[in-house]
């Protein structure tokens, strides 16, 4: 059932006065259910609620923090068609899309619960004390990592679950043992209360405190803002726009006492295609390109919105296959209207643009909130006269940069914006011949794929989901994989303490079997 309400921890409350509904942008027609706009109050509840969570919650062991996380996946999955359909209903995305992202949303919160069981994520490092040393005696030196306190979420509109109310910050929050709310996104926020519905009834069947989870919502930016201003926020995890992302930097930075954001933000993943590769399978890649391209009406982070490659025939042939077959891709229905909205402004400024051709314009479409593919093409010296170019257009849109040389092509890669991946199409036996180019290309961004296409993160240890700024806050952290749990803890040193009263993962006995770095080596005895 949804009621439009606020968790404020494990009680649902509507004090506010302002109210809203969401858009079903297939029918771009109101949703039926209307939302209440948190107040300062509840904010206000909902950050005290987590600070005396957070003291209850950071003593649980990580095998009881996974069994709320297992608990999680489970009541999310009992929700059954009906949060399927309210997912559909708020994002226009297919029902195909729906169940995928929940299985992505349970398996990343099995994922983190499979971390707390193994244990070894608290970085546990032991350095024995030598009494005898001298001129002076050594400290017995211990090290783990620990909680940092409550988080503040914010849901992404183009992942309503597996970025957003239970998603990877979510889940990465909850496992390091920091309580979170959620600044709950205005455009599903129905299914964000679902969703909320399921991790409020697991924390209370796994014993967990109330106020380790509250869900706030908003359809404008006070409550974010009063969120991260909030001295009980602790950090900050974001996934949106460059403008709203930096904002919220600056928020964070500009407390008294400051926390991290870790936001991220814009990108336009850039793809270099080598001449040996466009001869010996051009027109495939123009195909993969394609549907990569416009995939989920291009509404992902990891969109390949620029191609670059050396001007030539091989190069122009590309281009035609990938311009036809981008025509042949049939217009998905987007997010919201505003973003349909946007998406047809910047894209026109692209087509408008000086010195751009355009290859590919799809002109008609069935719904009114379609996204219609787009193509063009530029030469390399009015791309880099034109910083304009460079911006990303969230959309199955992207760009064909034709270089005159491999020096432009250089040139044009160490001129770019940090970005969350960057690809290289190539045969090998052309790959030494481009180190320095390689080179450039992986010094801009996260994660730099050989061969493929960049859409699609797969949830793993190795995945790093972050680049240079502004396509994240901070290069060093991920928003995906397990890794992503170090943006909520910090480490502390234990100097000379009594066995018995140091945690179990710093005792000599390591009572709870994980592996340690001891003396400089990584050992489980």
């Amino acid at each position: 059932m949804i009621t439009g309400k606020n968790y404020i921890g494990n009680e649902l409350s509507s004090k506010g006065k302002v109210t809203y509904k969401t858009i079903n942008p297939k029918l771009n027609t109101e949703n039926e259910w209307q939302f209440t706009e948190a107040t300062e109050a509840e904010i206000d509840a909902a950050a005290q609620k987590a600070t005396e969570a957070f003291a209850v919650y950071k003593q649980k062991s990580d095998k009881e923090r996974a069994a709320f996380l297992r608990a999680i996946g489970k009541e999310i999955e009992a929700l059954g068609q009906p949060l399927i359909d309210a997912y559909t209903s708020e994002s226009g995305l297919p029902e195909g899309r729906a169940m995928g992202e929940r299985g992505r949303t349970i398996g990343q919160l099995n994922a983190f619960a499979s971390l707390l069981e193994q244990g070894d994520w608290v970085d546990a490092t032991i350095d024995k004390g030598n009494p005898e040393r001298t001129p002076a005696p050594k400290p017995d030196l211990r090290k783990m990592q620990i909680a940092t306190g409550p988080v503040a979420v914010f849901g992404a509109s183009n992942f309503p679950f597996a970025f957003s109310t239970a998603g990877g910050d979510t889940a990465s929050a909850l496992a390091a043992g920091c309580p979170v709310i959620v600044k709950s996104h205005p455009m599903h926020a129905a299914t964000g209360e679902l969703v909320s519905s399921a991790v409020i009834k697991a924390a209370e069947k796994t014993g967990m405190p109330d106020g380790v989870f509250s869900n706030l919502n908003s359809k404008g930016i006070s409550v974010g803002e009063q969120l991260v201003k909030h001295p009980a926020i602790k950090g900050v995890g974001f996934t949106g726009s460059i403008k709203a992302g930096k904002a919220l930097v600056q928020l964070g930075a500009n407390r008294e006492e400051p926390i991290p954001v870790y936001a991220e933000m814009g990108s336009i993943n850039p793809v270099v295609i080598l001449p040996e590769a466009l001869k010996a399978n051009g027109e495939s890649w123009a195909q993969k390109y394609a549907g990569s391209i416009n995939m989920g009406a291009g509404q992902f982070c990891t969109n390949p919105g620029l191609i670059l490659g050396i001007a030539g025939a091989e190069l122009a042939r590309f281009g035609k296959h990938l311009a036809a077959s981008l025509g042949e891709q049939p217009a998905n229905c987007m997010l919201h209207p505003n973003i349909h909205s946007a998406y047809e402004s910047g894209k026109q400024q692209m087509l408008d643009a000086e010195g751009t051709e355009v290859l590919a314009v799809a002109l008609e479409a069935e719904g009114a909130n379609d996204g219609k593919p787009a193509l063009v093409k530029v030469t390399g010296d009015d791309f880099l006269a034109n910083g304009n170019l460079h911006s990303e257009v969230f959309g199955p849109f992207s760009m064909l940069v034709a270089c005159a040389s491999k020096a432009q092509l250089l040139e044009v890669l160490n001129e770019l914006e940090g970005q969350l991946t960057g690809s290289l199409i190539a045969e090998t036996t052309e790959v030494a011949a481009y180190e320095d180019v390689i080179d450039a290309l992986r010094s801009r961004v996260g994660r730099i794929l050989f061969n493929g296409v960049p859409t699609g993160v797969e949830v793993c240890p190795a995945m790093h989901h972050g680049g240079p700024f502004p396509s994240t806050s901070d290069a060093k952290f991920t928003s995906v994989g397990n890794d992503a749990i170090y943006r909520w803890v910090r480490p502390v040193s234990y100097q000379d303490w009594p066995q018995e009263l140091l945690p179990d993962a710093l005792k000599d006995g390591n009572p709870l079997g994980i592996l340690r770095k001891v003396d400089g080596a990584y050992i489980k005895a």
